[in-house]
Formats: C-alpha cells, structure tokens, sequence
C-alpha cells in the first residue's frame, strides 16, 4: 500500500509540474463520473434531463447574443447546450470535480471556446452581467438570490428548473411529462421563466400631469393625474416595456431609467420623469 501510494503521489506531481499539466486534468475530469444524488453544498445533484435542458434554453429564447450563467452547473450540459447555439456561457460550481468534468464534456464537444466553467460559490459569484440565468436549486436558495436576481439589468431572463420564488410569479411556466432520472417513471417536470423588470416604483411627472406607480415585482398599479383628474391605473413590465390601462385608454412605454416615453390608444405619445 505505502507503494501504491508513492506512485500516486508521484503522478498527481506530475500533473502539476510537467508542461502537459492541461492534459492530466483533462484525464482525470473524464475519469471522475458523477454520480445521480450525490451530496453537494446546498443541494444534491441531480442532472438536467436533455430535453430539459433544450426546453429551458427555449423559453429563454436564447441566441448567439446572449451571455448565460448556470447557477450550480453540474456536470456542465446546460453551459454545453447554450454554447451550441453560439451564445457566450458560464458555469459556476462549488465541486472542483464536476469543473473539470464540465471543461472535458465542453472540449470533447467542441465548445471549449463559447463554454466557461469556474469553480465558485453561486452566493459570493458575480452573475450579473447576464443576459440569461438559469437555475436548479431549491426554493429557499431562489429565494435567497432573488435580491441580487432583482438588480440585474431589466429585461434578463431567469429560468428556473421546478422551483419557484414564492410571491414573484412567472411570466411564464412550461410543464412537460417526462421519465424522472431517479425513479424511472413518467413525471411532471415544471419550468418558470421571469423577466427582470425595471424599477418604476415612485411619482413620475408628465407635462400635463403625473403618474404614481406602485410596483410589487412585474405587476403595476397606481393613479394617472391629468389636471385634476385621478385615474386609477393597473399595469405590467416586461422588461423595459411597460403596459397600463387608466381612463379607458391602453399606454404602453419604455422605460430608460428615469424616463419613461410611449404611445397610448387612440394616437399620440406621451413622456413622463422621475
């Protein structure tokens, strides 16, 4: 045993010091194989069926614009999928193991340059750069990220396997019946997308008036102020892009930061400023 255990010290040095360092670590990601359950930080692993995977890049509508984060990436295959279809994309993972089988599934597929893996604590990563965020975690963990999730740049997708974030409903929700990887049985599968909405929360003045919003996530609702008129007014964002109804009439806008400009039923534009 001491023997045995000699030469792999030996090895595991070599990796190191020799110039083909690149290649012991790519051997030894393509020995390691994960296995289905296993024990992770926050949650266990379990892997992102394919055609969820392709379903969850689908909803989000992803294109070779976009940057993708994956949030606990695990064995890499959604980073993978996201890389084929030419966008730029990240996987952060706690397990030093699952990085270096992530960077050996990407080499092998050829992806190597589109499909980043870094090993990380998704609570302490800088993910906000991206244009699209997926995730499978847990809804206490969704939760616990919604802050940051909520800073980002308005109009982000976040995609989510299964889990919710409570009070934050989904613009979207997509249920497919496939077979589960731990019970092999037919199960229902749950997909939610939201879309990061802008901070329109507050007075915003108008030249004939002024708008009051109150926002609780992407839903609006408040009072439109023209002369001396209140109305009251009901809403939603997507995004940048603002839609209310007040007086009868439809108002849809873009909201850039403190300025809001757009068009309302039956012709003619209008601006307002916070």
């Amino acid at each position: 045993m001491k023997g045995f255990h000699l030469i792999r010290c030996v090895a595991v040095a070599l990796c190191f010091l020799l110039p083909a360092a690149g290649e012991c670590a790519q051997n030894q990601g393509e020995a390691y194989t994960p296995q289905v359950g296993q024990a992770g930080k926050d949650v266990i692993w379990l892997p992102t069926l394919q055609e969820l995977t392709d379903t969850m890049l689908d909803l989000a509508k992803v294109t070779a614009s976009d940057y993708v984060i994956d949030l606990g990436s695990g064995d890499g295959r959604l980073v993978i999928a996201a890389a084929k279809r030419g966008a730029t994309a990240l996987g952060i993972e706690y397990n030093p193991q699952l990085v270096e089988f992530s960077r050996h599934a990407a080499a092998k597929e050829g992806v190597s340059a589109k499909a980043v893996f870094e090993e990380g604590d998704i609570f302490k990563s800088d993910f906000s750069k991206a244009t699209v965020l997926t995730l499978f975690l847990e809804e206490k963990l969704n939760l616990a990220l919604r802050v940051k999730i909520l800073e980002m740049k308005p109009g982000t997708r976040v995609v989510s396997n299964t889990f919710n974030m409570a009070e934050w409903e989904p613009d979207q929700t997509v249920k497919s019946e496939l077979i589960h990887p731990l019970s092999g049985k037919v199960g229902l599968f749950i997909l939610h997308l939201w879309i990061v909405p802008a901070n329109v929360n507050g007075i915003w003045k108008l030249d004939t008036g002024q708008i009051s919003f109150s926002q609780s996530f992407q839903k609006v609702t408040g009072t439109l102020t023209i002369g001396k008129k209140d109305m009251e007014l009901t809403g939603r964002l997507n995004g940048t892009q603002i839609t209310f109804n007040a007086g009868g009439m439809e108002y849809t806008g873009t909201v850039d930061g403190n300025m809001i400009s757009g068009t309302r039923t039956g012709g003619g534009s209008w601006k307002a400023a916070r």
